[in-house]
Formats: C-alpha cells, structure tokens, sequence
C-alpha cells in the first residue's frame, strides 16, 4: 500500500478535491463535477485516470455502479496528516461558546455538559465529553451517614472542594460508637492521600488497628471492599456527557434503518464509549481516530475527534463523534478552541 509520501502532486490535488466535495455533498464525486468546481487545471479525463490511480493505491472506492468515488478511512488519515489547512474559529462561534459553556456554573459536569451540546450544535455531530477521573486528587476528609440499617453512605471530600459519594452495604446495625471510631480511623489513616493511593494501600493501613470487635468488623468490611470503593469514588460522576444525537441522525450517513440502529446502539453504550475516551490523550492533547482506526467495528463509519482539557491536576476529554464524512478542519479548530475554553473555565 502506498503511504501519502508516495502520492504525486496530481494525485494529492484530485485526492483532497474529491474529498472536498464528498464531504460538501456526500454524493460520490466524479470527474467532470470536480473539474467544474475545483479548478485543478487538468481535463476531466486526467481526473479521471488520476482517480483511478488513486482507487488502486486505496485511496478511493467506488460505492455499487456511481461513476464517481468516494473517499477511504487511508484517505481522509492523509487528509488529516498531510493535507489539511485548519479553518480558524469565528468571532461568532468564540461567543457562542463562551457565553453558552460559562452561563450555568461552575461545576464540572455543568461545564462539560453546556460544553458537549455547544460543540454539537456548532459541528453537526455528536458532542462528547468525559470528566476527569479521580485517581489524583487529594482526600480531605471522609464522613460515614447512617441511612439504613444495613447501609451506610459514604461522603468523599477531595482537594478543590469536589464530593463523591458512595453506598456501603454493612451485614447489620453499626453502633454510633463503632461508627464513629471508623470515621476517626478512616481521616487519620487516609486523609492527605490520593484515591489511588487509598485504593493500593488501604488494606496496609487499616490492618493494625486496635479497637473493639465491632469496630474491626466495620474496618474490614473497608479492606475487603475498599479498591472497588474507591475505584468507583475516582470515576467521573456521570460517566459520558453526550450532546444530542438528533443533530447526527439527520445527516445523510444514516438515513437507512441500519445505520441509524448503529447510531443509536452506540449512544446506548456508555461504559464502551467511556473506555475509548479514557484512552484518549489529555492534558491538551488532540487526537483523531477514523473509522477502522478504532479496531471497533460498532464504530467503523465514525470519526472521533477529542482534545484534552485541564481541571487543575486533573484532565479530562471533550469532543465529538460523526460519520467519517466530516470537515475535519472545521471541526478539529472547534473542538481544539472548546477544550482550552473548559480549562479556563475550571482552573
């Protein structure tokens, strides 16, 4: 297979032209349509005979009998690495991402929320977001609230002013003494350490504890427990923020029942789509995968687009996810813009 490298100038031009107009009319480009709208200079015949070159290095494809072709995953990849020129942000999408983010508070999940449903709406695609993760962030302060017999929830709070709470199912009734004993034990043990310092350690820290039956009773119950607990505390809070999925099912792509069924499985699966973000670059990085680059063939005919943005020592993802027709240099400026405004918003 011929890498981008190995494309000649024709090749690059006509390859980014017919990508140009796919993308503009999702309609298979051919020969003549590309010479009227591109200028490229040539005729249509060594448009014609260029595109074929490029169809057997697997650039293009030709979808049932259309005369014209359409762009491959290896296509839009060169795209993206070798020959796109990213748009800027307009005056008039900075605005009205910044008013609409920065409108409804401060709290992460508002922020990514009013964030995903902005990015959607100004790209036509599916906006995504996922909160940092935990694993980071300092323990302040740990409180045990009896709300049931056999159940007590457990209030987290961490650096930066951030709770998580969590349910700890007990065998019994916990005595007020025992249960304030392993609140005690729990601040003095833990407090001032990551959850995932917690997580990896709690049973070393808790072990040798010299306290009454019940007391040591409840503080197993931690050690037993307790890297479950606290892997769950250091998730983000809502999983995956979504935008709406109406903007997407409107293009073309999923105008047939299959390819709508597939949009809609993949927006029902949360825990899939948080695995593929966490593995996502942070800090600010952006990163760009194109249909068979997923090795997920539930999202073959998607692109997603991510960048990472700050919230203090923490970072998280924000982007969106469209069919692999998409403007990429439209939509990497934006989602690379939204991703600096939301480490604005929460440092």
């Amino acid at each position: 297979m011929a890498g981008p490298t190995e494309l000649s100038d024709r090749e690059r031009q006509v390859l980014e032209a017919v990508i140009h107009s796919y993308v503009a009319t999702a309609e298979p480009a051919g020969s003549r349509t590309l010479s009227r709208r591109f200028g490229l200079g040539i005729s249509p015949a060594t448009i014609r005979n260029t595109m074929s070159d490029l169809e057997e290095k697997g650039y293009l494809f030709h979808p049932h009998t259309s005369a014209g072709r359409v762009p491959t995953d290896k296509a839009y990849r060169t795209y993206v690495d070798s020959l796109m020129r990213i748009d800027p942000v307009s005056r008039d999408a900075q605005r009205l991402l910044a008013e609409e983010i920065g409108r409804g508070g401060s709290a992460i999940e508002t922020i990514l929320r009013r964030a995903a449903q902005s990015l959607g709406i100004l790209t036509q695609e599916l906006g995504v977001a996922l909160g940092p993760r935990l694993d980071r962030s300092t323990l302040r302060r740990v409180e045990l609230v009896r709300v049931a017999a056999e159940r007590l929830l457990m209030v987290l709070s961490l650096e930066g002013g951030a709770v998580r709470t969590i349910f700890v199912e007990v065998p019994g009734a916990i005595a007020d003494g025992a249960l304030v004993e392993v609140t005690l034990v729990l601040n003095e043990r833990l407090a001032g350490l990551t959850l995932d310092q917690v997580r990896q350690s709690l049973g070393e820290r808790l072990r040798d504890v010299s306290a009454s039956p019940e007391t040591v009773d409840l503080l197993n119950i931690f050690i037993e427990g307790g890297e479950q607990v606290f892997g769950q505390a250091a998730q983000p809070s809502e999983g995956v923020v979504l935008g709406q999925a109406s903007l997407l099912a409107e293009q073309p792509e999923f105008s047939s029942g299959d390819r709508l069924r597939q949009l809609i499985a993949l927006t029902e699966t949360r825990q899939q789509l948080a695995t593929l973000l966490q593995a996502r670059p942070g800090a600010g990085g952006l990163s760009i995968t194109i249909g068979h680059e997923h090795g997920d063939p539930r999202l073959e005919g998607f692109t997603v687009v991510t960048a990472g943005f700050n919230a203090g020592a923490l970072s998280g993802v924000i982007g969106v996810i469209g069919p692999t027709r998409m403007p990429y240099e439209k939509v990497i400026a934006l989602v690379a813009h939204t991703s600096r405004l939301v480490s604005d918003l929460l440092c």
